[in-house]
């Protein structure tokens, strides 16, 4: 038997950007340790071999940050702290139900559409 895969993939976003950037960052003094404390509520549940946990740059959601994406579902998690972090661990990861209240907007984050649409809307 192999090595299980994850259940879930919780991509957080780690971009920082200099002072004066025209895009605000997912990551400031402020919020520099969610990465770090999200690695530590899945060990400290004893999920982290089924849960991966991942670095990210820019996802592009920058005026909604900090943002965290969970897989699969293609939940986009908003303006993170330490506590919505814990959670959507215990809720979403361990519970099984999505937190609703801590999902992006929808006008950021609608639904997907594949490459082969995208063309055709583009007049390709």
């Amino acid at each position: 038997m192999g090595i299980p895969q994850p259940a879930f993939y919780m991509f957080k976003c780690e971009q920082t950007a200099p002072p004066g950037m025209p895009k605000p960052s997912c990551v400031t003094p402020e919020t520099q340790d969610l990465f770090q404390h999200l690695a530590q509520k899945l060990m400290k549940e004893g999920i982290m071999g089924t849960v991966q946990p991942i670095r990210t740059s820019c996802m592009n959601r920058c005026s909604s940050g900090p943002v965290m994406l969970v897989e699969p579902g293609h939940v986009m998690y908003a303006h993170l702290n330490k506590e919505k972090i814990d959670r959507i661990v215990e809720e979403h990861i361990i519970g099984g139900n999505v937190v609703e209240e801590y999902v992006i907007d929808k006008e950021q984050w609608d639904e997907p559409i594949t490459p082969a649409n995208m063309k055709k809307q583009m007049g390709m």
